[in-house]
């Protein structure tokens, strides 16, 4: 998942929802208020498979606000003001993959992630893109598409993104 700031998406100045533990909102601030204040807020997760049912894998770039240069199984971001998380898991897949046209992403579960300062409603999906990629350089450092067995290898040698391995995990386990 992408939770730092985009180019094309959310900037630190943009107002988002701050939820509440059953996922009712209770108030707005901006961005990086809701980051310097540890608020919970609202993210979309999509995994994304190319036609041959590869997962597409990115490292985020070093300036990213939350989780600067981890490697994540997601793209996604946060949602903004009024943002339904369907809405935000396709506006922020066709930003940070590069496309237009990908289909409506389809939901699969939600959680709650709490670590530390760190706490979001996360909607997780997964979209199928047989279109040619182009990730945002401001949000991408490196990407690629591997296979399960190749991913598998991968957990266990590069830093990931907290809340996508923990996304992972609960898809993994039929969340």
């Amino acid at each position: 998942m992408s939770e730092g700031d985009t180019a094309a998406g959310l900037s630190a100045d943009e107002i988002i929802d701050v939820v509440d533990e059953q996922d009712r909102v209770v108030g707005q601030v901006r961005r990086a208020e809701a980051y310097a204040r540890g608020l919970r807020h609202r993210a979309a997760f999509v995994l994304v498979r190319d036609g041959e049912g590869r997962i597409f894998v990115h490292r985020r770039t070093a300036h990213k606000l939350v989780f600067p240069s981890l490697y994540d199984l997601f793209v996604g971001g946060v949602l903004g003001a009024g943002e339904s998380y369907d809405e935000a898991a396709l506006r922020e897949a066709e930003e940070e993959l590069g496309v237009s046209g990908l289909p409506q992403p389809e939901p699969l579960f939600r959680f709650l992630y709490e670590e530390g300062a760190h706490t979001w409603w996360s909607a997780v999906y997964q979209v199928r893109c047989d279109l040619p990629v182009s990730p945002q350089p401001s949000e991408v450092a490196w990407h690629g598409f591997l296979t399960e067995e190749e991913l598998a290898e991968r957990l266990e040698q590069w830093p990931w993104v907290p809340d996508g391995l923990e996304a992972y995990r609960r898809l993994r386990a039929g969340a």
